[in-house]
C-alpha cells in the first residue's frame, strides 16, 4: 500500500501524525488519535471541508477547542491528517478485495464491485471524502485540492495496472485502450459515490461497465 507523501506548504502530511504522537509522550495520553481522526473524517464527509466548524470538529473527537489547535494547529492541518487516515484505510480496504483476485479482469470486476458497497448504505449516504474533498476545494484551495487529485490518480494507476495486467493473462481483449479505458471506469467509479447519496446502487452495473475490456 503507498504511503502518501506529498508536500503542503513544506510539510510532509505523515510527519504531522508523527509529531502529534511525539506530544504524548512522556505524559497521560490525552486522546485516542485514530479515533479522534475517525471521527473528524465522518464530519468532513458529512459537512465538507468549508463548512466543517472547529465547533463540531471538536465536539466530535471529544476535545476542547484548544486541545484541538494545539494537537493539529489548524482545521486545515487537521483535513491534512483526517483525509491521509481515510485514504490509507481505503485503499487497505481495496487491496484486501483485490488480494487473491485471479486475473486482471477479475480485480477490475473486485474494484467495481467494492466501489458499488462502498456506494450503498450508511457508507453511501455519508459520501466520499475525495470526490467531496476534490469539488469543494477546487477553487478556494488550490494547494489542497492539488493533493486531493493526486490521491486520486492513484486509482486510476491502480485500474490501469490491472487492465495491461488481464491483457497479459488473456482476460482483457488486446486492443483495448487500457489508459482511455481506466479513465472511463475511473469517473463511473466516482459517479457511484455522488449517487449513493441519493440512492442505492445495484450490481447489475457491473457487467455493463465491464463490456469495456472485452
Amino acid at each position: 500500500m503507498e504511503v502518501i507523501t506529498s508536500i503542503i506548504g513544506g510539510q510532509h502530511i505523515h510527519e504531522l501524525c508523527r509529531r502529534i504522537m511525539n506530544r504524548q509522550r512522556g505524559r497521560p495520553r490525552q486522546f485516542d488519535l485514530e479515533q479522534a481522526l475517525d471521527s473528524a473524517i465522518t464530519v468532513f464527509r458529512q459537512q465538507g471541508y468549508h463548512a466543517a466548524s472547529i465547533s463540531e470538529l471538536s465536539a466530535a473527537m471529544g476535545l476542547t477547542a484548544g486541545s484541538l489547535y494545539k494537537a493539529f494547529k489548524d482545521k486545515r492541518q487537521l483535513f491534512l491528517a483526517a483525509f491521509e487516515r481515510y485514504t490509507l484505510l481505503r485503499r487497505a480496504a481495496l487491496n484486501s478485495h483485490l488480494q487473491d483476485a485471479s486475473s486482471g479482469f477479475e480485480a477490475v470486476r473486485r474494484v467495481l464491485q467494492f466501489y458499488v458497497h462502498s456506494s450503498g448504505g450508511d457508507e453511501g449516504q455519508q459520501g466520499c471524502l475525495v470526490v467531496g474533498s476534490m469539488v469543494a476545494l477546487s477553487t478556494l484551495d488550490t494547494d489542497l485540492a492539488d493533493h486531493v487529485r493526486r490521491s486520486a490518480a492513484g486509482l486510476r494507476g491502480q485500474l490501469q495496472q490491472q487492465i495491461l495486467r488481464g491483457q497479459q493473462d488473456g482476460s482483457i481483449a488486446p486492443d483495448v485502450n487500457a489508459e482511455v479505458s481506466a479513465e472511463l471506469l475511473y469517473c463511473l467509479l466516482q459517479g457511484m459515490r455522488v449517487a449513493g447519496k441519493c440512492q442505492a446502487l445495484d450490481e447489475a452495473v457491473i457487467p455493463t461497465a465491464l463490456k469495456l475490456l472485452t
